[in-house]
């Protein structure tokens, strides 16, 4: 297995706003949320009720399928809110923090076995934090993961620096990889190089580089460890790897994290301290005509500007919302402010040029026209335009036999980014894993 890899499919995205590695202000929340569909596959199934008192750490919640599987409070405070939606579906658990933190107290031992890793990500709360593979679903507890991996570096538009993010947080880092290798090996993709994370131990490190989306995890397994049927990888990011460091280091859960505000419509960019949970409103200000996503551009959530940042989430990207119509559109000649994939206008011309992209599609859904551009932004081993039909199609047999097990939404992004006929395809490939879930489970 190569240490190396060089990928030459993909294409990075000119959006501006990127942050400079600068924290522009440090957040302590009044109210933070945790929510239930941050998880995929989770059946929450409550565990206080509004008025209770917690600390940081204690139980809000648990998985029905399984009650060991705990999901904790980010910070002490009381429970101020159960905020339900349509068929009383739970949506999130409002807690409002207090002036002083308290902590639960995990113990500073780090665990000895797998099954005492198990353990301290369960009690924890971070069990969550894994992502299993194929589907990219919360982790199941009899699970044997042949690997597991995680990409210590993004190159999605305007991403966090991993580096920067956990700058001073090695030590923490370095204890989650190693409790982690007593569950299965540990793979860490690293960028060209250039990383403090070249020290770490108790891993097998890549050194990965090419454009997006060479920092998806995704793409990293199938080219080092592809999963075939039947095998299971999981997956982790870099920052949560680190949260579950210092409860190992500290015996307290502390989510802090270093949140990237990015983005042509943010009013100030660079880098805010707060935790999951925390208010839009409380990190960055929003204007009545711009979309709050919560990630990148090309994958990320519309959180709105009374959404709560997400458990997984480490970067916010503001973007004007593109209401308006364009004079003759792409009849156009000329049109210096539009970026091109291809050769079609002169953005070509200007590789270095950033763009004030907005959330405006341009046109809308058309008859689906076969082209080459698919394969250019994909570096996997794939078909992806005869994936995207047999997840339409609804055939298992086809989407197994395409690729489905080695691919989420976020891994072909670029297609829909590149798609002449606009075709929501993350939407095309999420209905295919939905129903693979379904009909395989």
């Amino acid at each position: 297995m190569s240490n190396n890899l060089a990928l030459k499919k993909g294409l990075n995205v000119p959006v501006k706003g990127e942050a400079a590695p600068v924290v522009i202000k440090t957040v302590s929340p009044d109210v933070v949320a945790v929510k239930p569909t941050d998880f995929t596959g989770l059946v929450p199934r409550l565990l206080v009720k509004e008025g209770d008192a917690v600390q940081a750490g204690s139980p809000l919640m648990s998985d029905k399928m399984h009650p060991e599987i705990l999901f904790t409070s980010p910070v002490s405070g009381t429970v101020q809110e159960i905020v339900r939606g349509a068929k009383r579906k739970l949506l999130a658990v409002l807690v409002k923090a207090d002036a002083k933190q308290e902590y639960v107290d995990f113990g500073k031992e780090a665990p000895k076995s797998a099954e005492a890793t198990k353990e301290l990500l369960l009690k924890t709360g971070l069990w969550g934090a894994l992502i299993q593979r194929p589907y990219g679903v919360m982790a199941s507890l009899d699970a044997a993961p042949k690997a597991i991996f995680i990409s210590a570096f993004s190159t999605a538009p305007l991403a966090a620096d991993v580096d920067y993010v956990l700058e001073g947080a090695l030590e923490d880092f370095q204890a989650g990889i190693s409790a982690l290798a007593k569950v299965a090996p540990v793979h860490v993709s690293l960028h060209k190089g250039e990383s403090a994370f070249t020290k770490v131990k108790d891993a097998q490190l890549h050194v990965v580089s090419g454009p997006h989306p060479a920092g998806n995890v995704g793409v990293q397994i199938s080219h080092l460890s592809p999963i075939k049927k039947g095998e299971i990888v999981w997956t982790m990011n870099p920052v949560l790897v680190a949260a579950f460091g210092h409860v190992i280091n500290t015996g307290k859960l502390d989510l802090t994290r270093k949140v990237a505000v990015t983005g042509p419509a943010a009013g100030k960019i660079g880098y805010v301290v707060c935790m999951p949970g925390t208010p839009v409103k409380e990190i960055t200000s929003v204007d009545a005509d711009v979309r709050v996503v919560g990630g990148d551009v090309l994958s990320g959530e519309n959180l709105g500007a009374d959404g709560y940042l997400g458990f997984f989430q480490n970067q916010l990207t503001l973007l004007k919302e593109g209401t308006e119509r364009e004079w003759f559109g792409w009849a156009k000649p000329f049109r210096p402010k539009v970026h091109s994939s291809s050769w079609c206008y002169f953005s070509w011309l200007t590789p270095k040029k950033e763009y004030e992209m907005n959330t405006n599609l341009h046109g809308g859904p058309r008859a689906f026209v076969e082209t080459k551009c698919f394969e250019d932004v994909t570096p996997m081993d794939i078909f992806p335009i005869y994936l995207i039909k047999a997840c339409l199609a609804g055939d298992i047999e086809k989407m197994e036999k395409f690729g489905i097990y080695e691919v989420l939404p976020e891994d072909l992004a670029l297609c829909e980014y590149v798609d002449p006929s606009k075709n929501e395809i993350q939407a095309y490939i999420q209905k295919g894993i939905d129903l693979m879930i379904k009909e395989m489970a």
